[in-house]
């Protein structure tokens, strides 16, 4: 009997071992699925993984319905407009919709997803800013749809900001799949437009989804995060919260970890050459970028400063990729008149050229 004991104790640590083990790995996989999103078996069992990583991203199955019509409008020059939703991650997400009156053309309009720069999001209000940019995108005969995010004005969910949360970025995409059911335009023929706050969100869209034909960003920011501790930035749209946990659905799509802190509290100390920094970073992914982009700043931008487009535009440019780069001289951060007209110009013809 003496002799059979130590063989019970070995048989009952390693049961409660086998125990603990699939309670812990239970424990990890819970925080991984998101709403209205498949997540590939291999994403979910990478229990580091980001939410905000490119792979992480890459890996979801994005989907939405066409745009449902909340309300007509009062028309346009040329084009109907119309307050649109559609889902993204089970949230309603509201919008400004544009249709251009012209015959339609054989397969539909090409359209444009419009994201806006931050506002502060018990403020927004969907048929306010940006006026100028959609009338004008409008009228050269693109379907627009600016998109609102979750949590900004009406739409439902969490307002996150983009930079340290995906959220945005899988509204945008949402967006692109609803168009993509729409009717009235052509599946094969849809950009994304960005400003300020929505540079980083198109162009982590543009690595995610190569359906996205063509991207054209005004005064973007935070591509590599190195630049954000270089450059920082007088944007209010991420609030730091460290003692913030992923709980619950409204933090899924939010990199809260001890980390991504580290980019207040110690910039210094952090290798950006390291896993987590490179998974995160937008141009240490460029190779993903296949489509052509367009990137417009004034060099007296006193939000974001020219240095983030500038350093893009040299890794755009180190890997072969096919853009243009505009600066002006004034204009700020909204690149006012008289630059205002030379850059919307520019980027009608340039989504006219590749869509």
């Amino acid at each position: 009997m003496k002799k059979k004991l130590p063989a019970i104790i070995i048989a009952g640590a390693t049961l409660l071992l086998a125990l603990y083990l699939v309670l812990r790995q239970k424990e990890r996989v819970a925080v991984v699925p998101r709403v209205d999103a498949v997540v590939p078996l291999e994403a979910v069992k990478k229990v580091d993984v980001s939410p905000i990583s490119v792979e992480y991203l890459r890996g979801l199955d994005i989907q939405s319905e066409q745009p449902v019509i909340e309300e007509t409008l009062p028309a346009g020059t040329n084009y109907q407009s119309y307050i649109a939703s559609f889902v993204s991650e089970g949230n309603k997400i509201y919008g400004l919709l544009t249709v251009p009156s012209a015959d339609m053309p054989e397969g539909g309009y090409p359209a444009i997803v419009f994201n806006h720069g931050y506002i502060p999001p018990t403020q927004y209000v969907t048929t306010s800013g940006y006026v100028a940019y959609v009338n004008y995108l409008a009228k050269n005969g693109f379907v627009v749809f600016k998109i609102d995010y979750r949590g900004n004005g009406n739409s439902q969910g969490d307002p996150s900001g983009s930079y340290f949360s995906s959220a945005y970025t899988i509204d945008a995409i949402s967006a692109l799949k609803s168009l993509q059911k729409y009717d009235k335009v052509n599946p094969q023929r849809i950009g994304l437009w960005g400003h300020s706050m929505a540079g980083n969100l198109v162009l982590r869209a543009l690595l995610v989804s190569k359906e996205i034909k063509v991207g054209v960003i005004w005064a973007g920011a935070v591509y590599s995060y190195e630049d954000f501790v270089k450059y920082r930035i007088n944007d209010s749209s991420y609030v730091h919260r460290p003692f913030q946990s992923k709980e619950g659905l409204a933090q899924q799509d939010r990199e809260v970890s001890p980390e991504i802190q580290k980019i207040r509290s110690d910039p210094d100390g952090i290798d950006f050459k390291d896993a987590f920094w490179r998974s995160i970073s937008l141009t240490q992914n460029i190779t993903y970028l296949s489509a052509p982009i367009q990137i417009h700043h004034a060099t007296n931008d006193e939000v974001v400063d020219i240095g983030y487009s500038r350093d893009l535009v040299q890794v755009l440019k180190d890997n072969s990729k096919t853009y243009e780069f505009y600066e002006y001289e004034g204009g700020g951060h909204n690149i006012q008149s008289p630059y205002f007209e030379s850059a919307m110009e520019r980027t009608v013809q340039f989504f006219k050229d590749y869509l």
